[in-house]
């Protein structure tokens, strides 16, 4: 039987979001003493890996923020999404974001209220579609939790990947 593709993205969207708000709950721990104020800009290593090779790879200064996409509008994106964090900070997607503006790449996602978050569909212009997405990990882990309601931490490397069905 062959699946649908729209069907089979929306369910492993569905399945990711439903980890991350089920399995984020023991990553909602308070930030240890290392963590910066939610105002003071952290610089973690940002690679973005596109289907063509590295989009960016580099230091980026950032903070959590309200970030704004063409297909999902504006929306805080500080680690207090969802009730994750009880105060806000860096997070992975408003890391894209400053890169993005830094270095004049776009991308883009539509929000989903019901996880208070974006899900990012494209970036530079690449959008994963049926068969492909974009993976975020932190330190090598994909994270448990959405690009929004995840805090990063001084020093961490991030990435978004293009990652194939």
């Amino acid at each position: 039987m062959k699946h649908h593709p729209v069907l089979r993205r929306t369910a492993l969207l569905t399945a990711a979001l439903c980890l991350a708000v089920g399995g984020a709950q023991t990553a909602a721990a308070a930030p240890g003493p290392a963590a910066a104020a939610a105002d003071t800009p952290i610089t973690v290593d940002l690679t973005v890996q596109g289907p063509d090779g590295a989009v960016f790879d580099g230091p980026i200064s950032t903070t959590g923020h309200e970030v704004t996409t063409a297909s999902g509008g504006t929306h805080p994106c500080d680690g207090t999404n969802n009730g994750m964090n009880p105060g806000p900070g860096a997070t992975p997607t408003a890391a894209l974001d400053d890169a993005a503006d830094q270095e004049g790449f776009t991308w883009d996602g539509p929000w989903y209220a019901s996880f208070d978050d974006y899900f990012v569909s494209t970036v530079d212009g690449h959008t994963g579609g049926s068969g492909a997405y974009w993976n975020i990990s932190v330190n090598g882990t994909s994270t448990p939790a959405g690009g929004c309601q995840f805090r990063i931490e001084p020093g961490d490397d991030v990435a978004f990947t293009w990652t194939a069905l």
